[in-house]
């Protein structure tokens, strides 16, 4: 292979694309509380099946050893390698609807030269909207729904979705940049925050998964099957619920958190949630994050955070 190797690599089979389709873009980097994107990637290419279009180079953007692949061992033997994968697809939703995917990790490298591949690419394509999510932790009680902050160019999604518009500074993502390059070029792009429980944000959050179906759902009118995740969510809670009886102190924190999110949510005009609770760790495990995070919090936080 000639050096340095290409940015990308068509797809040899990549079916016709119409124009005016969505874009949706997931990619996991540098947060991804309750493992949100995760699973919306692994929902997307286990139902949906999408096809490629085109394949983005490893060894070009893929820092291996932050990121190491996977190898499969088998008593003495090798028997598998399964390198990440970065990919624009050719999707299908629940009722056959069509949309160009953008899924796989963050770039480690050439950000500048990806974004710019992305934009040529959804110009070609003639997409009609952008939309991407990701997920943070911040102080609020699982037995709320989570709360989007919502960003970009589409106004009536803020309005309709963000509850929380802070003003502030944060370390950047590609998906960030994605949306700075596209909202310049006058594209209808949209980027979705899922706020996530800060003590579940370590732990794998089926609801955190259905917060962003439902978050590209109202962005771009295509339809998940949630089913699976939400028959998750619901056994979950059954052994959780069992767990949490009788346990006051839990309780007396939960209702900490759960006072804090009403009131600012009883004197915010912004936003309500779009959906869900979810699922939790044991009892055990949530009452110690929650006692480090309330012990950790410096005074004045509720003013900063607004949540």
């Amino acid at each position: 292979m000639p050096w340095p190797a290409p940015l990308f690599e068509r797809a040899v089979s990549a079916p016709p694309v119409p124009a005016g389709l969505p874009l949706v873009i997931a990619l996991t980097g540098f947060t991804d509380a309750g493992n949100a994107v995760s699973r919306l990637i692994e929902y997307v290419r286990d139902d949906l099946d999408p096809t490629p279009l085109v394949v983005y180079s490893n060894d070009v953007l893929l820092d291996y050893r932050a990121r190491r692949p996977l190898v499969a061992f088998e008593q003495d033997h090798l028997t598998d390698y399964r390198p990440p994968r970065l990919e624009l697809s050719l999707a299908h939703d629940a009722i056959g609807q069509p949309f160009v995917l953008l899924a796989g990790y963050e770039p480690d490298f050439a950000w500048d030269a990806f974004v710019q591949s992305v934009i040529e690419f959804a110009d070609a394509l003639a997409v009609a909207s952008v939309t991407w999510v990701h997920a943070i932790p911040m102080p609020v009680p699982h037995t709320r729904p989570i709360g989007t902050t919502v960003s970009g160019t589409r106004s009536e999604l803020t309005e309709a979705h963000s509850v929380w518009q802070p003003h502030t500074q944060v370390p950047s993502t590609v998906g960030h940049l994605l949306e700075y390059r596209f909202a310049e070029a006058g594209a209808r792009v949209a980027g979705f925050v899922l706020l996530v429980p800060h003590y579940l944000g370590d732990t794998e959050y089926p609801a955190a998964a259905l917060a962003a179906l439902d978050s590209l759902t109202v962005a771009t009118g295509l339809v998940f099957d949630g089913d699976a995740l939400r028959e998750e969510n619901r056994e979950y809670l059954l052994k959780v619920d069992e767990q949490m009886t009788g346990n006051d102190e839990l309780t007396r924190m939960l209702e900490g958190l759960e006072e804090r999110y009403d009131a600012y949510m009883a004197g915010s005009t912004l936003a309500t949630p779009i959906i869900h609770t979810g699922d939790l760790p044991s009892a055990d495990e949530l009452a110690a994050e929650l006692e480090r995070f309330l012990a950790s919090r410096p005074s004045g936080d509720d003013d900063k955070r607004g949540g």
